[in-house]
């Protein structure tokens, strides 16, 4: 059976959902709001929040870290500027770190570049994730894969051939891995979700824990992927879909969160074991709601009980309508009024009721 551990929890098929709150850059480089973050994503039941981890001058070209920014959600006059705005140095995380072992919840990390492993590993982060991005980065994949620790891979922007080839590179490796079916549209548009992916994951790749990283706007996605197989779910969180940075309109706020996450758990308890069965909470419903079989007006003694003779009426505390030709052609023995149960009792024709109703 396909299981994935992140810090002691376990993730398989026969349990519920690991809830993922990708806080990435929404704390808009505050150490404070990340924090309350934190908290506020655990009280509305995220398993684990996730941070990203850039070394920006190394990650990104000359050109491209000098690039004018001027955007009405940059942090800085260049893309370098913002970037290092919002970046978290080892004293932030290691407040982070801890500040999530006191509130219990597991902080983890996308690591863009190999400096950025590096120094997730050293600060010894439970499981790795990592980006759409980097799915065909093979060198970075196979250098967090060394550490051993279980990582969580995006698909977004692949094709089947990209995830093979990071799935054989990454399992002779580290076979704690888990695999996101992901649209890399921010928002991901609802005809681009391609959930069925889900299950194409699941078989082909059996020993993986397969799971959906969702940017479209809203919770059922997640409900969906989860019917699917997906027992991982990574959903983008903010407190306010108007602060300023580009994935705050896509993310969840605290409360359809909350919400999420009490379907995702309603959903586990909700499948069943497949097995069709009546509770004892259907039973008195049932004889409200049901139908037997009754006189449909008064009838004399040794009469031949005719179709017409025979009404189906509630509640369902009597013969049951799929008897009604066990008890046609049969002879009364006594009077019945309108109304008036159908009963084997009240019938000869048979040595016994139960004869007739096994007949």
């Amino acid at each position: 059976m396909r299981k994935l551990s992140i810090d002691g929890k376990d993730i398989h098929d026969d349990g519920g959902c690991y809830v993922i709150a990708e806080i990435g850059n929404n704390h808009q480089g505050r150490l404070e709001t990340a924090m309350e973050m934190f908290r506020v994503a655990r009280e509305c039941g995220a398993d684990a929040v996730k941070l990203q981890k850039r070394n920006n001058r190394s990650l990104y070209t000359r050109a491209s870290y000098n690039k004018p920014y001027d955007y009405e959600n940059s942090f800085g006059k260049t893309y370098g500027e913002h970037r290092e705005f919002l970046e978290f140095g080892w004293n932030e995380y290691r407040e982070l770190m801890d500040y999530g072992k006191e509130i219990g919840v597991t902080v983890v990390a996308t690591a863009f570049d190999l400096s950025s492993a590096d120094f997730l590993a050293k600060l010894e982060v439970p499981a790795f994730k990592v980006a759409s991005g980097d799915l065909k980065n093979i060198p970075l994949l196979t250098h967090i894969a060394a550490y051993g620790k279980p990582m969580v891979i995006s698909t977004g922007g692949g094709t089947m051939d990209d995830v093979n080839r990071a799935y054989d590179a990454i399992m002779p490796i580290n076979r704690q891995l888990g695999i996101l079916q992901c649209t890399a549209g921010y928002p991901a548009e609802f005809d681009e979700l391609n959930l069925r992916v889900i299950t194409t994951f699941r078989e082909r790749f059996p020993n993986a824990t397969i799971g959906l990283s969702s940017h479209d706007n809203g919770i059922a996605m997640a409900i969906a992927a989860f019917m699917l197989g997906a027992r991982i779910v990574e959903k983008h969180f903010t407190f306010n879909h108007t602060w300023k940075g580009t994935d705050h309109a896509f993310s969840l706020e605290p409360g359809g969160f909350r919400k999420m996450v009490r379907d995702l758990g309603r959903l586990k308890v909700a499948i069943g074991d497949g097995v069709k069965r009546t509770y004892d909470s259907e039973v008195q419903p049932i004889i409200k709601m049901g139908k037997k079989l009754v006189a449909a007006r008064d009838l004399p003694e040794g009469h031949t009980l005719r179709r017409e003779d025979l009404a189906i009426k509630s509640p369902g505390d009597g013969l049951q309508p799929y008897d009604i030709d066990k008890v046609i052609g049969r002879v009364t023995c006594r009077p019945l009024a309108e109304d008036d149960d159908i009963s084997y009792e009240m019938l000869n024709g048979t040595d016994s009721w139960r004869e007739l109703a096994v007949s």
